[in-house]
């Protein structure tokens, strides 16, 4: 266990908590990026459009895990979740994430 770990939790074990309570993946990268691979039954809403669809997210009623290509917007877009009182976590880069869901 490493020194972020103690203070932040480990990040996998709280996506697999997420997974368990059947949270939503939402990929916030470009139409063109997603198209091209995504995690199957994510939902796709790119960053630009995230908080203009927030009625959207929250009419789903489920945790969020946010993914991208690297990390930087879904990030970005867990912190525009978590401000608007919906539960969320970025999940990080899809691929990885995808591998961490064993997807």
């Amino acid at each position: 266990m490493g020194l972020l770990d103690i203070f932040f939790g480990n990040k996998t074990e709280r996506i697999k908590d997420f997974e368990s309570r059947d949270a939503i993946i939402l990929d916030v990268r470009s139409k063109t990026e997603y198209d091209s691979g995504a995690i199957p039954g994510s939902k796709h809403i790119p960053l630009q459009q995230l908080t203009q669809k927030i009625d959207t997210v929250k009419k789903l009623n489920k945790p969020i895990i946010t993914c991208c290509a690297s990390g930087v917007r879904s990030a970005s877009a867990a912190s525009i979740l978590k401000s608007n009182n919906i539960e969320a976590i970025n999940g990080g880069g899809w691929y990885k994430l995808s591998k961490k869901l064993n997807l």
